[in-house]
């Protein structure tokens, strides 16, 4: 199932499931605040853990506003949206609103033509409660077409510019799922950002990341992962009834596994990685980030060899 008919579904699925938000936080919950990282060359500070959009989809206003709440007074200053997440733009605008100057708010475009990205900016602005973005990326650049789209005449760069000169947005960035198309992009715009899938069952099995990673280090740019929890895909048959509705993917063993996963990632020289919108996973996120370690040897050879026969969540150039 691609990601983006399956966000529409899950809309749909969220609505008949019992909400995740009542899951009471860990009694045990540490008391430090999420450590932040340097943002690239941009001079920004981000919490190690960033906030999905999705955690707030389909949510009640009451529930968005206490799981906002919450993140802000733990330390997360990273917050990531787009308008495909369903309603999350809605629910997130208010939400953040009392802490909106003390947060880096991050929103996306699938927008590739000037017209189609100026539209969704707007409107992304209006949602959101806000009169500037901080960062504004082009959303799933997957396949070569879609950046020739955007850099080409009449594209949505041009919307990204005129828009950074109106101070509406920050920085530029962009959300990628292919290794072509990411290491092209960064040879052909000066981007603040990349948002890409840095995951130990990918790295290791299907060689996504690596080639990323160095270039983008190469490039100054702020480093923002995705799927640090993630596993495998769903089992044929259970895509439609799993039992994390937010999930497209099948996340790691809770909690352990899940943990493992996440510190991985983090041991990385990343800036920040946003975990699944299923709020059970975001909440343990917060947990890890506010007493993490870089992972033991031991502790990556155990989560590593769970790794070879896993099916990858994607396969490199896939549309996800």
């Amino acid at each position: 199932m691609k990601r983006r008919e399956f966000i529409r579904q899950a809309a749909i699925t969220a609505a008949a499931v019992a909400s995740t938000s009542q899951i009471n936080a860990s009694t045990t919950t540490p008391s430090d605040p999420i450590e932040r990282r340097a943002l690239g060359r941009t001079g920004e500070k981000l919490s190690i853990i960033g906030f999905g959009g999705i955690v707030v989809m389909n949510e009640e206003t009451g529930a968005a506003k206490n799981i906002v709440a919450e993140a802000v007074d733990r330390g997360v200053n990273y917050f990531d949206v787009a308008p495909s997440y369903g309603n999350a733009q809605e629910r997130l605008g208010p939400a953040l609103a009392p802490y909106r100057k003390n947060c880096f708010l991050a929103c996306k475009t699938d927008g590739r033509s000037k017209d189609d990205s100026r539209a969704d900016l707007e409107n992304s602005l209006k949602l959101l409660k806000t009169d500037h973005l901080d960062l504004y990326q082009f959303h799933a650049l997957t396949k070569m077409a879609d950046l020739d789209k955007v850099l080409g005449p009449g594209g949505a760069m041009e919307t990204f510019e005129a828009a950074k000169k109106e101070g509406k947005i920050r920085f530029i960035g962009f959300s990628v799922h292919s290794a072509e198309t990411a290491l092209a992009a960064m040879d052909r715009y000066h981007f603040d950002t990349i948002l890409f899938p840095l995951n130990w069952v990918l790295f290791t099995q299907a060689g996504f990341g690596p080639q990323i990673l160095k270039k983008a280090q190469e490039k100054r740019m702020g480093i923002l992962a995705l799927k640090g929890m993630a596993k495998t895909a769903w089992p044929e048959g259970a895509k439609e009834n799993h039992p994390q509705p937010k999930c497209w993917y099948q996340p790691a063993a809770f909690p352990h596994e899940a943990s493992l996963g996440l510190r991985w990632t983090l041991s990385h020289p990343i800036t920040a990685a946003i975990p699944p919108g299923d709020e059970k996973y975001f909440r343990l996120a917060m947990d890890v980030a506010q007493s993490y370690k870089p992972l033991e040897a031991a502790e990556e050879k155990t989560l590593l060899a769970g790794g070879p026969g896993t099916e990858p969540i994607f396969h490199l150039g896939n549309d996800v």
